[in-house]
């Protein structure tokens, strides 16, 4: 097929989070694309009152008129009984031609990639080899690298295996959050995918495959990784902070409760602190300066800004030394 003589792409889009809203948004905003079904994540329940919660994704498709399938597993025979219920299908005499999936997190089968005549791209947030799997921007930061990116590649039956049409790199902040950073890939994985779909489906872009003796991995993330290990440095646990927040959260333990790490940042002038020089150097020693929270690491110290203690409220370091210092004794 050549889609030069297409007047519009019939696409398929594959997501469920923030960053995907992003992408799902961008393919809506180009007149020769039309998004004719969203597939994402069945509602789930968030918070103490488990209260369901649609993913961004199906906001956004509940606004714009977009049919709309949740499954707990994808199926070929479901998948196609939802394709031949499409309103475009019954119109006109098309077909989807292209899927698009963006953290989407469920296991697209090769029997549905398979369906699209062009198969589905896949908007990943690493440069791929490298970070292959389902915490590549978490893992990154807790790494502490300086530099990342994304890539639009082919989806395959492996995890993250299939060959690379395009990649973007970005510069990672000392200080970037998986907020901030989650937020500028999905900026530029927009533009990425935007310019690649027209000149692959043209054939004017081809398919480069992956070097696989440079692959690394990412694991999928429980709130376990969230531990603070006080035997690590401060650059470190920083790192995992960065990486971690907001979910799964970075957390402790002090005398039997779980204290969320909600707010830190790796302490400079660590002279400024009172008597410094005469407490205990153990590492996870919690210091307590005036209103301020500091505590010591295998090299290095933290300053902890704000902090939820088990079944309270989140605190400010203030707040927090004013009402419950006292339980964390050291």
């Amino acid at each position: 097929m050549n889609q030069s003589n297409n007047k519009t792409t019939h696409v398929a889009f594959f997501g469920t989070h923030t960053f995907a809203a992003t992408i799902l948004e961008a393919l809506l905003s180009d007149p020769k694309i039309s998004v004719d079904l969203v597939i994402t994540q069945p509602d789930k329940p968030v918070g103490r009152k488990q209260e369901m919660q649609e993913s961004p994704v199906k906001l956004i498709a509940k606004e714009r008129g977009i049919p709309i399938y949740q499954p707990d597993k994808l199926k070929i025979s479901d998948f196609k009984m939802q394709i031949s219920k499409l309103p475009i299908l019954q119109s006109e005499i098309c077909n989807l031609q292209l899927g698009v999936v963006a953290q989407y997190g469920l296991i697209i089968p090769n029997s549905i990639i398979n369906t699209f005549p062009h198969g589905i791209l896949n908007v990943h947030t690493s440069l791929l080899p490298h970070y292959r799997g389902a915490s590549p921007i978490q893992t990154a930061l807790m790494n502490g690298e300086t530099e990342t990116g994304v890539t639009i590649m082919k989806l395959d039956a492996g995890m993250d295996t299939g060959p690379i049409l395009a990649q973007k790199s970005v510069k990672i902040a000392p200080e970037e959050t998986y907020t901030t950073l989650d937020a500028k890939l999905a900026k530029i994985s927009s533009q990425a995918l935007l310019e690649a779909i027209p000149e692959y489906l043209s054939g004017a872009l081809k398919p480069t495959p992956q070097d696989n003796s440079q692959a690394t991995y990412t694991k999928q993330l429980s709130r376990e990784d969230g531990r603070v290990d006080w035997q690590k440095s401060a650059q470190e646990i920083y790192n995992q902070w960065r990486g971690l927040t907001p979910w799964p959260g970075v957390w402790t333990e002090k005398d039997g409760k779980r204290v969320k790490l909600l707010k830190l940042k790796q302490c400079e002038n660590i002279k400024d602190i009172k008597d410094i020089a005469s407490l205990p150097a153990r590492q996870g020693y919690w210091i307590f300066d005036m209103n301020k929270i500091f505590v010591r690491c295998r090299s290095g110290i933290l300053e902890i800004f704000e902090l939820q203690v088990e079944g309270k409220n989140k605190q400010t370091a203030k707040e927090f030394v004013n009402g419950y210092g006292k339980i964390l004794n050291n």
